[in-house]
């Protein structure tokens, strides 16, 4: 049985991004998975990494309760919308103070390289954008995708990750939805 968290980035939580995690997690917990959905709108914390790497920020409960969760897990998956190419604010702000050094890497001394300290664990990140898919890789060369999955979570040593991205949402209808959902299920069930 793998331990999953679901981390629902979309700030809006009766939107589809919101609906699209809590089908991964019915899904999920169908196959028997012991799945854990947090809604990063509900934690109390401040964004702002105040002092960079130069000196530490205090980690507020609900960061490290996510942190907590995050070392249980042996799958994390990731919805969000994309906004203006990459991930929501929220999300950027809650990657900032809970993926640190010595929680999530660490660099070696007198070196460019880095230990990663989050292997054994796998992702799924799950997308949705008003970009048609093919506009989103040729023009933007996919900058939601490159920056979570290759500047996060392999830097930290987090692989395979997956991506399933759904576009475009603001021409879908209701039946298209649909399809996405049970897609999304699906991947829950398969607890990939």
């Amino acid at each position: 049985m793998k331990n999953i968290l679901i981390i629902n980035a979309h700030p809006d939580k009766e939107s589809f991004c919101s609906n699209l995690a809590i089908s991964y997690k019915e899904g999920a917990d169908k196959a028997g998975g012991n799945c854990k959905l947090i809604n990063l709108i509900d934690l109390k914390f401040s964004p702002v990494l105040k002092y960079g790497y130069r000196k530490q920020t205090e980690l507020e409960p609900d960061l490290l309760k996510a942190q907590s969760d995050i070392v249980s897990a042996n799958h994390l998956v990731f919805v969000f919308p994309v906004w203006w190419g990459t991930y929501p604010a929220l999300l950027k702000g809650f990657i900032d103070r809970v993926f640190l050094p010595g929680f999530a890497f660490e660099y070696k001394e007198n070196s460019l390289l880095w230990d990663k300290k989050l292997t054994g664990k796998t992702a799924r990140i799950i997308f949705t954008m008003n970009t048609p898919k093919w506009y989103n890789r040729f023009v933007y060369k996919r900058p939601a995708y490159y920056s979570l999955k290759k500047s996060v979570l392999e830097f930290c040593g987090i692989s395979p990750v997956k991506i399933t991205s759904l576009s475009p949402i603001k021409t879908s209808d209701a039946l298209k939805r649909e399809k996405w959902l049970g897609e999304v299920k699906k991947l829950g069930e398969k607890q990939k």
